[in-house]
């Protein structure tokens, strides 16, 4: 009797523990993005700008860090010795060569003001373009340009021309990004197996249904034998099929198709 209970038993899978914090950590994301929806224009721009020059101050200040050692050997003329097109190419190399604190300060205005734009442009147009991209990055290279010191006596010709460089790349990207995160045609066949295999903690697999051609439709149809052609190891296979038969709809279907 009480082996026949042990082979009735289903022994869960252990999940990757790192597979397990990304979960966590994308489901307390996106309860932070539902939150911040609802708040009104001016809070979500503040915050979404407070974090992003938060981060942006982080990666400055790491920059700094190992730029530090060039900033330190770079000279310091006398201002009076040399020509205007001269000390603007040195505050150039400065700007770019700072130390942590001095870079920190100038990727947060960087990244805080882009993601502020971007935020309120979205929120205004209802969507997320290369135009709102642009306008963003405009605004961003134009900071960065007047913060950092950038540029020679001309500081608003110098925000505006690094503005546009800025908006011309981020353009690119965005149109680049546009075209290759373009998600594949079949993986809207895969929806409710995605589903399935996410509340069994069986993600893993669904490669293999892929590979399989077991789509959406072929669900009721699954049997032990076509999940071990997939490769698929025998605790995860009982876990399916226990699934699907405690599924009301996939257990009509099956009923039909008898």
């Amino acid at each position: 009797m009480e082996r026949g209970k042990e082979q009735g038993m289903v022994v869960m899978p252990q999940q990757n523990p790192l597979e397990q914090l990304q979960a966590k950590f994308k489901e307390v994301e996106s309860n932070f993005r539902g939150w911040l929806a609802k708040q009104s224009l001016p809070v979500e721009a503040a915050v979404v700008t407070t974090t992003s020059a938060a981060q942006g101050a982080a990666i400055g200040a790491f920059m700094g860090t190992l730029t530090n050692d060039v900033s330190s050997s770079l000279p310091t003329p006398p201002q009076a010795s040399l020509d205007p097109q001269a000390m603007a190419s040195l505050k150039q190399a400065q700007a770019l060569s700072g130390g942590p604190l001095f870079q920190a300060r100038n990727f947060a205005v960087m990244t805080g003001v882009n993601a502020g734009i971007s935020c309120v442009m979205k929120r205004l147009r209802g969507k997320e373009d290369v135009q709102s991209s642009m306008v963003a990055a405009f605004g961003s290279g134009a900071m960065f340009s007047l913060v950092s010191g950038m540029g020679g006596p001309n500081q608003i010709a110098n925000a505006a021309t690094s503005g546009l460089f800025f908006a011309l790349v981020q353009g690119g990207l965005f149109q680049l990004g546009q075209k290759f995160s373009q998600p594949p045609a079949e993986d809207v066949y895969y929806s409710r197996t995605r589903s399935m295999l996410s509340s069994l903690g069986l993600q893993n697999y669904e490669k293999n249904f892929k590979k399989g051609l077991l789509t959406d439709n072929t669900l009721p149809l699954l049997t032990d034998s076509a999940l071990r052609d997939v490769k698929i190891p025998p605790g995860p296979r009982l876990l399916i099929l226990d699934h699907i038969q405690r599924d009301p709809e996939l257990k009509e279907k099956q009923g039909r198709r008898r």
